[in-house]
């Protein structure tokens, strides 16, 4: 067993949205799990889901100019100042964690200009010195297993008994914003409008929902509180910006199910084990964004025009993929998902449509400075 003294103080970036950081939290736990301290790299709204990670100590946050689609203009006196932050860390070892579709390299530039001498990630283009770990994600990944496996070649592994779910530290008791009778929450808002139901869609589901016998509470931003109170109506209880997000865990851990789009709400059900009905509209890949390890259903016609094209406004006049879900089809996911046991309680099996397992990990002591295939 490695001696604490000589375990590395770890840097881990995942600089996109609150979603992608919450699929990060096993590959986090893991690196926690052989390191001395745990730093996160987050962007702006990715920074409120770090601290809610479990094993991460610190975080640091920057808006990165080539990761969202309205990104920052690159300021040198911007990346100056990272550069300056990264290197008084004094880190040993860092991983980059992102998307298929996302290049580590400009993290990882930034990152060797502070001083890291060790850097994994995975990359399909040549990373010259900037990586002593050039992994290659394995195809029809799961976002949270590729980043568990990308750790797993760093030598990192997950400690006994965890089994490589999405955690978050113990949410806040919300009753008082909810009330104690049960209920199912809704949360009709995402980044990418393509990626959830119309608002006037959701809207009919909370009116079929309560007519029913359901108590529907309705999740959203402060920016989305037109959206919430529009999809309420006056069948469901608002919550809309009245939630950060540490109590939108508490809200959705006591929630009998969670209905939503590819959205990061949808994963921080997922956090607290809670069953997902989950609107997947096929613009992404359900088999690398799909609720992690939690019973849940996918509602979504994945044949339809808009399959792969990563569109954020639905290309298809109605946007079928989502909008054309029944009535009926809603109800029968409900029933089919609605845990009878008590709030917080959990099925500790998952339907068939539930992620497969990953594999298991390597030994921490593993070496890992050379390129991995």
């Amino acid at each position: 067993m490695t001696a604490p003294g000589t375990l590395p103080h770890t840097l881990v970036v995942r600089l996109d949205s609150a979603g992608d950081v919450l699929l990060a939290g096993p590959a986090v736990r893991a690196v926690a799990a052989g390191s001395r301290s745990v730093t996160m790299l987050c962007g702006p709204l990715g920074e409120a889901a770090g601290r809610l990670l479990p094993g991460v100590d610190r975080v640091e946050v920057f808006d990165a100019p080539w990761v969202r689609l309205a990104a920052p203009a690159t300021d040198p006196a911007e990346v100056a100042h990272l550069v300056h932050r990264i290197e008084r860390g004094g880190y040993d070892r860092a991983l980059i964690l992102a998307s298929q579709h996302q290049s580590p390299l400009p993290a990882a530039l930034l990152l060797k200009l502070a001083g890291i001498p060790w850097i994994g990630a995975d990359s399909e283009h040549y990373p010259g010195s900037l990586l002593q770990l050039r992994h290659h994600r394995a195809a029809h990944r799961h976002e949270a297993t590729a980043a568990l496996e990308l750790a797993e070649a760093a030598g990192f592994r997950l400690p006994d008994g965890d089994r490589g779910e999405l955690r978050v530290r113990t949410p806040p008791d919300t009753s008082a914003l909810t009330g104690e009778e049960p209920y199912l929450v809704l949360h009709p808002g995402a980044a990418v409008p393509a990626r959830t139901w119309s608002a006037d869609r959701a809207a009919r589901a909370v009116a079929v929902l309560t007519a029913a016998g359901h108590r529907v509470v309705v999740t959203g931003s402060p920016q989305e509180a037109d959206l919430t109170r529009h999809v309420a109506g006056r069948h469901a209880l608002d919550l809309g910006g009245r939630t950060h997000l540490g109590e939108l865990a508490g809200v959705l851990s006591r929630a009998r199910l969670t209905i939503a789009g590819n959205t990061g709400p949808a994963h921080l059900a997922a956090a607290v084990r809670t069953p997902v009905i989950s609107l997947f509209a096929p613009v992404v890949s359900p088999e690398r964004w799909l609720p992690y390890r939690v019973p849940h259903l996918l509602l979504g016609r994945q044949d339809s025009a808009c399959a792969g094209s990563r569109a954020r406004e639905c290309p298809v006049d109605g946007h079928p993929c989502l909008d054309s879900i029944t009535d009926e089809e809603v109800l029968a996911a409900v029933e089919r998902l609605t845990v009878s046991a008590a709030p917080g309680i959990r099925p500790a099996t998952a339907p068939a449509t539930a992620p497969a397992p990953a594999p298991a990990p390597a030994p921490a002591s593993a070496p890992a400075p050379e390129e991995r295939t």
